[in-house]
């Protein structure tokens, strides 16, 4: 966060150790580094009070290791209660190093091969992101939970709908793994406001900063030109991941890109921004600022700031309430490392492996991954219309 200061002195009022080590986190080497995915610190503490639930592990596919290296980013082949049985890359070479990562010696030339294997009974979806909606269904249809990295749909409202409507249906786990979530901050912004010591929300901020004057290599080249709202999750979490709640409209504006791929001529989606401004109505009444840049070099990463009809939270919580809840993030089982983008990696993960062994729903279930993503879709057509104040559809479980 920008206030470094105030920062500690929270994490030591709330009890959050700032003591770490650091651990090489599973991704990308240093040579193709990618934003995100900076060593992170762990606590030495952030296993303190991990107990085992169950001896059961769930046996795991796992498909996708692009430039990300996203497959065995999350550690799933270091959970204890995880058995990574079967891999997938379309990309042999790719497909080799993912085995390897993984510790798994199975192999699947596609996801719609991997799907068909009897044994497993979740799976990964770490592939390219206008695949995620397709692959997230499949695996569904399949008779398996699913995890899938973000965004949960790409530009597609027609999509949202699909795959909603998949996830009821099957009555299986869906997760979108939003980073954001687990996040420091986020996840104790939402501690606090469960805890009722934020009240209403009024206003909210989240932003996402990543320089791409070049974009990063993607399969198909999906990130060229990438339009930035349809990639929002990273900033819309620090609304929608801090209530549960949802956007109901939204103004947004564009602002014209003087890069390459961000020329409208130069990229499939024929959008001209760089940089866009979302401005949402919130399900609670109150408004939500919420932007996403490629081409704004300088200050980057993901962060947020809350301010509620109680109190305010801006690298520290600031307000009514006298008695704070425990806002440390849940202990991970030893052997996971937190990870990349602000060491949430091994949270999702964990969170995600809990909720099939407690057979409840995720934190980062189909409804607030869908109302995390769908915004950004509508907040792009309200760009490409001038900021015309657009309505929201809204998913709920």
């Amino acid at each position: 966060m920008r206030n470094t200061t105030n920062r500690r002195s929270f994490l030591q009022t709330l009890g959050i150790g700032t003591a770490a080590i650091a651990v090489p986190a599973s991704g990308p080497s240093q040579e193709q580094l990618v934003q995100g995915f900076e060593n992170t610190p762990t606590d030495r503490n952030a296993s303190k009070g991990w107990q085992p639930i169950s001896d059961r592990r769930i046996r795991v596919g796992i498909v996708g290791y692009g430039v990300c290296q996203f497959g065995a980013a999350f550690s799933f082949q270091n959970h204890p209660n995880v058995e990574v049985v079967a891999v997938s890359d379309l990309i042999p070479e790719r497909c080799a190093a993912l085995s390897k990562a993984c510790r798994c010696a199975k192999t699947y030339p596609s996801l719609e091969a991997l799907v068909k294997d009897d044994r497993i009974e979740a799976v990964f979806v770490a592939t390219d992101a206008p695949s995620h909606a397709r692959h997230g269904i499949e695996v569904l249809k399949h008779g398996k939970h699913v995890a899938s990295a973000v965004p949960a749909v790409y530009g597609s409202l027609a999509e949202a709908d699909q795959l909603f409507a998949a996830v009821k249906k099957s009555g299986l786990n869906y997760m979108m793994f939003e980073t954001s979530c687990f996040h420091e901050d986020l996840h104790a912004m939402r501690e606090i406001y469960q805890a009722g010591g934020l009240g209403k929300l009024v206003y909210s901020e989240g932003e996402y900063y990543h320089y791409m004057a070049e974009p990063i290599p993607s399969y198909k080249d999906w990130r060229v030109g990438l339009p930035p709202q349809w990639y929002p999750t990273h900033s819309n979490a620090y609304y929608v991941g801090v209530t549960s709640g949802s956007f109901t409209e939204v103004s947004c504006l564009g602002i014209p890109s003087s890069i390459p791929h961000l020329q409208p001529a130069n990229n499939r989606y024929q959008n001209p921004f760089g940089t866009e401004i979302a401005l949402f109505r919130t399900s609670e009444g109150g408004t939500a600022r919420m932007a996403v840049s490629w081409d704004t070099p300088g200050d980057s990463g993901e962060r947020g700031r809350i301010r509620g009809q109680r109190g305010s939270f801006y690298g520290q919580y600031e307000g009514l309430e006298q008695k704070l809840p425990n806002t440390n993030r849940p202990p991970l089982p030893p052997q996971v490392a937190a990870g990349g983008h602000g060491g949430s990696h091994g949270y999702l993960m964990n969170e995600f492996v809990l909720s099939i062994l407690e057979q409840r729903r995720p934190l980062v279930n189909v409804a607030l991954a869908l109302n995390m993503t769908v915004a950004g879709v509508v907040a792009h057509q309200s760009a490409l219309k001038g900021g015309e104040l657009l309505k929201i559809p809204q998913y709920k479980l």
